[in-house]
């Protein structure tokens, strides 16, 4: 069964877009569960890896295993690394290297890209 992208799922999964800091309710969500791929419902972040960067979207320190492919991005005139969803190619974000011990990681992604699946505690 094909799901239909929202436009802005569309534009930011399928065109490489950014949504305003601030506005996805993910980014103040601390339940236990996984965050899915809005563009395909792969997996791709636990709960367990979820901090609060202060940035305006939901980060984390550390993606399910095999679950992410990254690309270097020099639009906006620097270079990022972007963070994709391995299954399907979606654009997720981007990782930077000021994150939380154990890993160090910020993967910094749009709560438009992701789908919140509680846990069935």
């Amino acid at each position: 069964m094909a799901k239909t992208l929202t436009p802005e799922q569309f534009r930011v999964l399928r065109k490489h877009g950014t949504e305003r800091a601030g506005t996805s309710p993910l980014d103040k969500e601390y339940g236990k569960g996984t965050y899915n791929c809005s563009g395909c419902g792969q997996a791709l972040f636990t709960s367990d890896t979820k901090f609060n960067s202060g940035t305006g979207w939901p980060s984390f320190f550390a993606p399910i295993e095999g679950a992410i492919a990254t690309t270097t991005d020099k639009s906006l005139f620097m270079t990022r690394v972007e963070v994709h969803c391995s299954n399907c190619g979606g654009h997720l974000g981007h990782v930077f290297g000021d994150g939380p011990k154990p890993t160090g990681q910020r993967y910094c992604m749009n709560g438009v890209s992701l789908n919140f699946v509680p846990s069935e505690e």
